[in-house]
């Protein structure tokens, strides 16, 4: 038998869930099993896996050892010396301009050197953060980016706030306003387009439809043009509707493909403007809460800009 104890970051979460987080390479099934045959108590009392765990709690486990030896942490935090460009951080936040060229979590290349890893290992040497404390929380991220978009990704520092965030994007009380680069001159300077999008997971791509048709997802991206030269115009656009390449395929099929886009534009074209990655910039953020924000109300009605956006520079654009 080995106890844990409940800590802030694991509290206000099923019991089913805390396990599931807890033990990473215990099959579900063999989880519920556990829960079934009453290996697993709370405050010296069987519960079952709906029940909700508060700081505090006392959960003793009679299950094999093995699933307490795994690992249940990513520990590339320790392998790279945190670079961060912060935009704003507080007790329960951490806004961060991601770089182009950088994943936000790792992905096929294995690589640590990721944006969470960076936060991770920043809030490591604060003491912000204590893996050794921590049963399942670690910082996360709330939102994410191309690796080869820059902009602005909230990090959570602790469970609540990553709780409230993540239903708040989810109601669209968080907006995210992106400049692009498009090439075309725009007939109508601001314009809400709706279209429909699908993914093909194989070819990490989506395309684009003007009608409705079996699994497609309703896409409504508002754009403003803010500037136009040399066959370049400078976009901002307020996404609606949030899907994979939104912005970067939706402009596409309006004929105006980003300047170095070169899965949903053409390679000639950015070779002549001289760019090989998307100019795309997530470059503000407004909470606009409409329901309670709970510790994270005095953020709302705050907005947050970057402006060191380095394609408007290349291309002669003033922000």
């Amino acid at each position: 038998m080995r106890e844990v104890i409940i800590g802030e970051n694991d509290a206000n979460q099923r019991l089913d869930k805390f396990m599931a987080k807890f033990f990473v390479s215990m099959p579900q099934s063999l989880l519920y099993k556990y829960l079934r045959k009453k290996c697993v108590r709370v405050n010296g009392k069987h519960q079952s896996g709906d029940y909700k765990l508060s700081k505090g709690d006392v959960l003793a486990f009679y299950i094999k050892d093995e699933f307490f030896d795994a690992p249940n942490t990513d520990e590339a935090y320790k392998k790279v010396v945190p670079n961060l460009d912060i935009v704003y951080e507080d007790e329960n936040i951490l806004l961060v301009n991601k770089p182009e060229g950088m994943v936000v979590h790792d992905d096929e290349t294995n690589t640590p050197n990721t944006l969470i890893a960076h936060i991770q290992a920043y809030l490591y040497k604060k003491g912000k953060y204590n893996p050794d404390v921590e049963n399942t929380f670690a910082p996360a991220l709330c939102n994410r980016l191309d690796r080869n978009t820059q902009g602005i990704v909230i990090a959570a520092k602790n469970a609540e706030s990553l709780r409230i965030l993540n239903q708040k994007i989810k109601d669209r009380e968080i907006h995210k306003y992106y400049l692009c680069l498009a090439f075309g001159k725009f007939d109508e300077k601001r314009a809400e387009k709706t279209a429909y999008l699908i993914k093909d997971e194989n070819k990490k791509q989506v395309s684009i439809y003007p009608s409705p048709r079996p699994d497609a997802k309703t896409i409504i991206t508002r754009y403003n043009v803010l500037g136009y030269r040399d066959g370049i115009s400078l976009v901002e656009v307020d996404l609606v509707t949030g899907r994979t390449h939104q912005i970067r395929a939706h402009l596409s099929y309006l004929s105006h493909p980003l300047v170095g886009d070169g899965k949903y534009g053409k390679n000639a074209d950015n070779k002549r403007a001289g760019r090989t990655h998307q100019a795309l910039c997530s470059y503000k953020l407004s909470f606009d809460f409409t329901t309670d924000g709970g510790i994270l109300s005095y953020l709302d009605k705050k907005v947050f800009t970057i402006k060191n956006i380095d394609f408007l520079k290349d291309f002669g654009f003033d922000f």
